[in-house]
């Protein structure tokens, strides 16, 4: 298959060190795990049960588009928050950072909405291949190589989201 870059033993205990810095920071406050489907939903499964304070989870889902005839690319909301997030600490629940593009977009719709507080929780950050400065990623749970992954979430052709394992993909 692909060699393991991170085995499911390592995922779970920086999940769980997450978890307990966000209800830290998050004590005593409302707070929203916004998912981006659909890569994240491993992760913030295992990351929701790790946050041990009251808290709602809401799923949000983006698709990129390639470049148009005009040069333009982008970025559009396809499965919008169920819960107003107005006045609401809001964490987004990402499974990977890469260039920030996605998030850029995705941070400036929720920031209209005004949350009380807008934080970003990553599994995987790429931040040498940022393009967008100014994003509020402020949960890091490793810092990932120029790789592509499968397991926990990440996938190859829709297959391999359920391994337990996040591995090295080698392209062919």
């Amino acid at each position: 298959m692909a060699e393991v870059y991170l085995a499911r033993e390592e995922i779970k205990a920086r999940v769980e060190e997450l978890g307990a810095e966000i209800a830290r920071d998050y004590v005593g406050r409302e707070l929203t795990l916004a998912v981006v489907l659909r890569g994240g939903f491993v992760f913030a499964s295992d990351l929701s049960r790790a946050v041990p304070i009251p808290h709602e989870l809401d799923f949000v889902a983006l698709a990129a588009y390639a470049a148009r005839p005009d040069g333009r690319s982008g970025v559009r909301l396809i499965k919008d928050l169920d819960t107003p997030v107005t006045g609401r600490n809001v964490v987004v629940v990402e499974n990977l950072v890469d260039t920030g593009l996605s998030l850029n977009y995705l941070v400036k719709t929720l920031r209209l909405r005004r949350p009380a507080d807008l934080a970003v929780c990553t599994l995987l950050d790429r931040p040498y291949r940022r393009l967008c400065d100014d994003l509020p990623i402020r949960y890091v749970g490793f810092t990932a190589p120029d790789e592509f992954f499968v397991g926990y979430g990440f996938d190859l052709g829709g297959r391999y989201r359920g391994l337990p394992d996040l591995r090295i993909a080698r392209r062919r």
